[in-house]
C-alpha cells in the first residue's frame, strides 16, 4: 500500500485536551467543536488522545482494585458501542469539515458487561468509520480495566492523505506492532496517549511520549502525529473522592506532550507540554523518500531471509460457530450402525 504518485501534502492536527469526564455524549460534542477548530486551521487529519471518550481510569493507579471496582462500573456505563449515537456526532463533524479523524474511545463489548476495549476509531472525510484498533496489551494498572484486542486491527488504511495507521500509548513501545504497520506501507502514524502524572517520580512522561514518537518516525521514515490528553480540574475533583491526596498526585507537570514528528525524527515546529491546545503542521509525504534510501527497514535495508514477522489477523471471539457440512448433516439423521 503506497501513496498515489502525487505524494499527498496536507495539514495534520494533534489535539491536546481533557474529556468531559465520564460523559461520552458531551465529550463527543467537545471533539466535534475541536474538529471544526482544527479544520479552520486547514487540517485534513485530526488526531485525538487515547480513550478521549469518555476518559481514562486514573483510579487504577491511586487506589486498590476493590475500591476501584465501583469506578469501573461508572466507566462501563459511560462507555460506548461501535457504531453508536455518540461516535456518530464525531463522524458528522468529520463529514461536515471533510477531515480524517482518529479518536480514542472506551469501547463496550457487545457480548460482555465486564469487558471494555481501549480503542482507536479511524474515520474518513465522508464521516464513515474506516475501522478500529483495539489496544493489544493494556499497560500495568490498566489491566484492571481493559481486555486486549487482536491482530485483526493491526491495519493500515489506504486514504487520500496516504497510508494511515495508529497505536495507543504504550503500544508505541512495541517494536513488532510498529513494524507490522510499517510493513503494510504506513507513512502517517497516529500515536494517542494519556497524561500520566502518577508515573514513578524519575519518569518524565512528556519526554517519554516525545521520544517514542521520534523513534517510530526515525526508524520508519514516517510522519507521527502525537495527541495526548490533559488533566482537568474536573478529573482531579472526581479522583479526590477516590483518594483525598489525589490533587498532589495529578497536578505533576511534564506529564503530557503533543506534537508532530517528521521522517527525520525531529519535531516539526513546537509541541505542547501539559497545556490544552491544537498543534498543526504540514505533512509532505515526498519527504519520506530520501530518508528511506538510507534506511528502509521494510525494504532494502533488511534481510527477510534471516528475519521474518508473522501477523495473525484472525478476529478473536468468545464463540466460534461451525455449521456441519452436508455429509455430516445427513449422517446425523441416520441410526448408529452398531445399534440393534
Amino acid at each position: 500500500m503506497l501513496p498515489r504518485a502525487d505524494f499527498p501534502r496536507f495539514t495534520a492536527a494533534a489535539v491536546q485536551a481533557a474529556p468531559v469526564f465520564l460523559d461520552a455524549a458531551a465529550t463527543c460534542r467537545k471533539a466535534s467543536a475541536l474538529i471544526a477548530e482544527a479544520a479552520g486551521q486547514g487540517a485534513r487529519l485530526v488526531v485525538f488522545p487515547e480513550v478521549f471518550v469518555p476518559g481514562y481510569p486514573y483510579w487504577n493507579w491511586i487506589t486498590d482494585p476493590v475500591t476501584g471496582s465501583a469506578w469501573f462500573e461508572k466507566l462501563v456505563r459511560a462507555s460506548i458501542f461501535l457504531p453508536g449515537p455518540e461516535i456518530e456526532l464525531v463522524c458528522a463533524a468529520a463529514a461536515a469539515h471533510k477531515t480524517h479523524v482518529v479518536i480514542g474511545v472506551n469501547e463496550r463489548s457487545p457480548v460482555s458487561l465486564g469487558a471494555l476495549y481501549n480503542t482507536l476509531v479511524f474515520i474518513g472525510p465522508d464521516g464513515r468509520i474506516l475501522g478500529r484498533h483495539r489496544k493489544l496489551v493494556p499497560t500495568w494498572a490498566e489491566k484492571l480495566t481493559w481486555t486486549g484486542g487482536d491482530g485483526a486491527s493491526i491495519t493500515v488504511y489506504d486514504t487520500e492523505i496516504g497510508p494511515l495507521g495508529g497505536l495507543a500509548c504504550g503500544e508505541n513501545t512495541n517494536t513488532l506492532a510498529r513494524f507490522a504497520l510499517l510493513a503494510q506501507g504506513e507513512l502517517v502514524h497516529a500515536a494517542s496517549y494519556i497524561s500520566l502524572p502518577v508515573a514513578p517520580p524519575d519518569y518524565d512522561m512528556a519526554e517519554a511520549i516525545r521520544l517514542r514518537g521520534q523513534a517510530h518516525s526515525f526508524e520508519g521514515k514516517v510522519f507521527t502525529i502525537i495527541a495526548t490528553s490533559t488533566i482537568s480540574e474536573e478529573i482531579i475533583t472526581a479522583m479526590e473522592e477516590v483518594r483525598p491526596d489525589a490533587r498532589a498526585l495529578l497536578e505533576r507537570k511534564s506529564s503530557a506532550f503533543s506534537g508532530i514528528i517528521g521522517p527525520d525524527g525531529r519535531v516539526i515546529g513546537k509541541g505542547l507540554v501539559d497545556e490544552e491546545g491544537i498543534v498543526t503542521a504540514e505533512i509532505d509525504l515526498a519527504r519520506c523518500i530520501q530518508p528511506k534510501q538510507m534506511h528502509d527497514i521494510t525494504g532494502h535495508y533488511n534481510r527477510f531471509d534471516i528475519f521474518r514477522l508473522s501477523l495473525d489477523t484472525t478476529p478473536q471471539s468468545p464463540l466460534a460457530r461451525r455449521a456441519p457440512d452436508e455429509a455430516q448433516a445427513m449422517r446425523l439423521d441416520l441410526p448408529d450402525e452398531g445399534a440393534e
